[in-house]
């Protein structure tokens, strides 16, 4: 079997092929998983305008026009008042508040529509051949082995997947840093307490108020990494965020039975370069952001935006330099995103590191940038979405 791109991993990676489609280029995707497990993952939502703006160009953004919220601010917690970040007033942009899920679900729902060549529960994946003129991907499917032929490979598969494992450790370069908390994380189908997300900054610990819809929420609470989630029952996760929340919204705050309930790792990770002969890495597979600043999805988006232009050029105008540039172009605007989503983790999380000394500087700076209209508008315009 050939194809001219392999795409290994479904998720939002999907949207690579749907770009790849409308360019003319021929393209497989390759997944270990089912769809319904695909599916089931609960994962961010919370949309830059450059992802809408990618999905529209696919034609994949009805649903999210119809059901999709967008926000024009967002509003942080602290010192027991609530202080709101205008992001349209400072920025003239928004975000789309739209689950990944939902994201997913439309992709895949485009790529079957279009006869697009999905292959699910692919066991043994393993990209070959990629450091030289013929690489392939080699799985079994449906009890028979299967040798997927390409020019490039696109390595979507995620933080445990396969692609970045298969590059020789010599050639690659890792930054990390793990931080000494996890998010507890709750879905509960309850109405939103607010219209627009919370961000609180506590001495008890961090947390968030986000949403699905207008009749679904998803709650955070900052916790250590040890906890388990079997010891926190619905009913002592809506006592301690209501303590994390100024009194006016925790009177405000529906709480209900969850449907999910998890703990989240935080860390940062980039690993460079994003290129390795023919694979190409693009999403979790070369790098992860807390999820504090909204950026995961968003950076996957942007990094098979980036991807999807230089194959456009590669097949289109048989230039390679949107191929060789790819990694450094990917990797500027990577960078820019972990360093707000790290700096953002530090500023609202209570570090226990740090001691009472940095607890009086985070309290100095978020006082500083709510009372400075350039500071606002600095996170403002790193939380929207910096441009391709």
């Amino acid at each position: 079997m050939r194809t001219q791109v392999a795409i290994i991993g479904a998720g939002p990676s999907v949207l690579l092929g749907q770009l790849l489609d409308k360019a003319g280029i021929a393209n497989v995707i390759v997944e270990q998983r089912s769809a319904d497990y695909v599916l089931s993952r609960i994962r961010a939502g919370v949309l830059e305008r450059t992802t809408v703006d990618l999905l529209a160009k696919v034609g994949v953004d009805a649903r999210l026009r119809r059901e999709g919220l967008v926000h024009d601010g967002t509003e942080i917690a602290f010192a027991g008042q609530m202080h709101r970040i205008d992001f349209k007033a400072l920025t003239g942009h928004s975000v789309t508040v739209y689950g990944q899920t939902e994201v997913t679900r439309d992709l895949m729902e485009a790529r079957a529509a279009a006869g697009g060549t999905t292959f699910y529960e692919a066991q043994g994946v393993t990209p070959v051949g990629f450091d030289g003129p013929s690489p392939s991907v080699r799985f079994r499917h449906e009890g028979r082995d299967v040798e997927l032929q390409c020019d490039f490979i696109a390595g979507c598969d995620g933080f445990h997947g396969v692609c970045r494992a298969s590059v020789p450790p010599s050639a690659l370069q890792t930054y990390e840093k793990i931080y000494p908390f996890g998010w507890l994380g709750v879905l509960a189908e309850v109405p939103p307490v607010r219209d627009e997300l919370i961000y609180a900054r506590h001495e008890r610990g961090f947390a968030l108020c986000s949403q699905r819809s207008l009749t679904r929420s998803r709650y955070y609470l900052q916790v250590p990494t040890q906890e388990r989630v079997g010891d926190w029952s619905d009913a002592r996760f809506w006592e301690e965020l209501r303590r994390r929340l100024p009194d006016d919204v925790a009177r405000d705050l529906a709480d209900g039975p969850s449907i999910e309930k998890s703990i989240a790792p935080l860390r940062s990770f980039v690993t460079e370069p994003m290129r390795f002969g023919r694979l190409f890495l693009a999403g979790d597979a070369a790098h992860i952001v807390p999820p504090t600043g909204a950026k995961g999805l968003n950076l996957a988006a942007s990094d098979v935006g980036y991807l999807s232009e230089a194959f456009e050029a590669r097949y289109g105008e048989k230039d390679d330099a949107g191929l060789d540039g790819y990694s450094a172009r990917a990797l500027a605007r990577v960078w820019k995103a972990e360093r707000f989503s790290w700096w953002f983790t530090s500023l609202m999380h209570r570090m226990p590191e740090s001691g009472p000394f940095g607890a009086r500087m985070q309290e100095a700076e978020l006082a500083y940038i709510l009372s400075s209209p350039a500071a606002r508008q600095v996170l403002a315009e790193n939380y929207v979405g910096l441009p391709l």
